[in-house]
């Protein structure tokens, strides 16, 4: 008793050294948190209430029993799951091209090259070069779909555009008679994207169709067709692709009339029932299997792992669902009369964010990074912007909490979602990232009440986090760099490198020192890889002498020599010492060459150089920076 007295006691010291103003202040701020007494609670009264009750009439007329509701939605779940399904086979399941069998589902980023050495030595791992043909499908919308890391291409850089490496050409590949107008496309090109540039296929409808591989070719055309600039390089690439000439099938993608599906029976849905559950999970089952299935789709080969996907991410998100239905959307929903407001301001925003891929991915900000953020045109402008809105929302879903009353609870709420977010940013070697799926789990919460305002931002955050799950699945809130940058500049160690001599026909590269360790990244760079025109020719490692032939490594400084590749006729990959006098070749010289360097550690490669080119002209060093 008597150390709770000494602890009264000076807690009421405490009290008094507090000046007079402050705890009036103080009083008054929590007061005014609190809210009025007695707290003004929320609620939708229809506009033109005749008119959105009408529904609601006609189904107490016709069908006045609980018995009779329940075949009648029995009903119209059948009814749209047999015309998705029938939408959705006549879509994704076409029939064989004669002479090439059933075409491979292919995704808008597909191709045929890896970055970097992740074809392997001379591109071995991607073989075959030629004599190869693809019956391939395509979807819609593909012109869209851009390279989010730098991608090299000689001594340019791609990024934030399609990546489409060729087009229609003048000169002579070997396959005039065959290819659609001639167009001639580098390996590491988008396929579905250079389908669309050559007119192959049109970008609003997919299709599908037959590609050819036709080898090496000396050089690769820029060019503005269908809405898709193609990037031009002025050497060869030993994996090349057309499109055969007569092969185009109808096999259109048919996403927009499953969406006209499924959103008229959610519409249907939305005006004739006031069940808030009945509601919500049947618009929510409904856009996920349509997100999933057909508007956004992963990208997948196998119409069958799709399935399998698609149900593996549906049981968890239900879940979600579960507990932003019990505690948001249902106190939103209840009690709600207004069927035509509803319609409009829940069901049309969800629809909005559950084709994220075709409204809010125009913003210019693919992903919530600080590289990406600083990397990409206009995508600061873009997150001020955002930011704004979010804050001005914020502040007057702020105030509703507060008229009624329930402003503590919320504050405290995103109190410890705010800590648990800056807990997370401080766990050492992983990296925030913000899917717009968590985002929307994040906002929820602030949606939880009854006025039009709750309606459409709420309906949007849901639409929001069903396109998150069913196009991307569970992506983890904290992910390594190599998670987060997959494909990007890691900032490593790069090969100072120089030119010893450079003949007619060869040059020769003073690789410097092996093994090298990198304090930064805390490895041992014990190898060194070399691409060429973006293929690998050469890679060598310290402790293994037969990498280097009769080079004398003693010294320290590692050297390497390459002999001018020639073109031939048959495309075939030769180099000057291979040729014989019967193969019709390029005059050596007059087909630049681009040179990049990593070291590696063990198979894996740290960032590349920039290019540097060898000319007729001579050389031209890289400049400094990763590639």
């Amino acid at each position: 008793m008597v150390s709770y007295d000494r602890q009264d006691a000076e807690q009421a010291q405490l009290a008094e050294r507090v000046p007079p103003r402050v705890k009036s202040a103080w009083r008054a701020a929590v007061e005014w948190v609190k809210g009025p007494d007695p707290p003004r609670i929320f609620h939708i009264t229809p506009v033109f209430a005749k008119m959105q009750d009408a529904p609601l009439a006609l189904l107490d007329r016709y069908a006045p029993k609980k018995i009779q509701r329940f075949w009648l939605l029995v009903a119209l779940y059948g009814c749209w799951l047999l015309a998705f399904s029938l939408v959705l086979r006549a879509s994704s399941f076409s029939s064989s091209i004669p002479g090439y069998g059933s075409p491979v589902r292919l995704g808008c980023g597909n191709r045929y090259w890896d970055d970097g050495n992740g074809c392997g030595l001379n591109g071995d791992r991607c073989r075959p070069f030629t004599n190869a043909s693809l019956a391939f499908r395509c979807p819609a919308d593909c012109h869209k779909t851009h390279v989010l890391n730098p991608h090299a291409v000689g001594d340019q850089e791609i990024v934030y555009r399609p990546l489409v490496i060729g087009g229609p050409t003048d000169h002579q590949t070997g396959f005039e008679d065959v290819l659609v107008d001639n167009a001639i496309y580098r390996g590491d090109s988008f396929i579905c994207g250079s389908a669309v540039h050559a007119g192959f296929i049109k970008d609003a409808e997919g299709g599908c169709g037959v590609l050819t591989l036709t080898g090496e070719q000396p050089s690769f055309t820029s060019s503005k067709h269908h809405g898709i600039e193609s990037v031009g390089f002025d050497s060869y690439f030993p994996r090349s692709f057309g499109f055969l000439s007569g092969t185009r099938a109808s096999c259109k993608d048919l996403r927009w009339p499953a969406l006209a599906v499924s959103v008229f029976f959610t519409v249907v849905l939305s005006l004739f029932t006031t069940d808030p559950a009945v509601f919500f999970w049947s618009v929510f089952v409904i856009s996920f299997f349509q997100t999933a299935l057909a508007t956004d789709p992963p990208n997948l080969t196998n119409y069958y792992s799709l399935l399998s996907v698609a149900f593996g991410r549906f049981l968890p998100a239900c879940f979600c669902g579960w507990v932003t239905y019990r505690y948001t959307v249902q106190r939103t929903l209840a009690g709600l009369t207004a069927q035509v407001e509803k319609t409009f301001l829940w069901l049309g925003p969800l629809w909005v964010g559950a084709l994220n891929n075709q409204t809010f991915d125009k913003i210019p900000i693919q992903r919530l990074t600080p590289h990406d953020i600083r990397a990409q045109p206009g995508a600061i402008p873009a997150l001020i912007i955002v930011i704004l809105t979010i804050f001005f929302i914020a502040l007057g879903q702020a105030w509703s909490f507060r008229l009624e009353g329930r402003m503590p609870r919320y504050l405290l709420i995103y109190g410890l979602m705010v800590a648990a977010l800056l807990v997370m940013i401080s766990v050492p070697g992983l990296d925030l990232r913000i899917h717009h799926y968590i985002l929307a789990l994040l906002l929820l919460p602030g949606t939880s009440f009854q006025n039009r305002p709750s309606l459409l931002y709420q309906g949007l955050l849901v639409g929001l986090f069903v396109n998150g799950i069913a196009r991307w699945g569970f992506d983890s809130i904290l992910q390594t760099p190599g998670e987060l940058f997959q494909g990007a500049q890691q900032g490593t160690l790069l090969p100072a490198v120089s030119v010893l001599a450079i003949g007619a026909s060869n040059i020769t590269f003073n690789l410097g020192p092996l093994p090298q360790y990198e304090r930064k990244a805390d490895v041992f760079w014990d190898g060194i890889s070399v691409l060429v025109n973006d293929v690998e020719r050469f890679k060598g490692y310290a402790d293994d002498r037969s990498y280097w032939g009769d080079v004398d490594t003693g010294v320290g400084n590692y050297t390497w020599t390459w002999r001018r590749h020639r073109h031939g006729k048959h495309y075939d990959l030769n180099e000057i010492d291979d040729l014989d006098g019967g193969v019709e070749t390029e005059a050596v010289g007059d087909i630049p060459e681009y040179f990049r360097f990593a070291y590696l550690a063990g198979s894996s490669a740290g960032d590349y150089s920039k290019a540097g080119k060898w000319a007729s002209d001579g050389w031209t060093q890289m400049e400094p920076g990763p590639s």
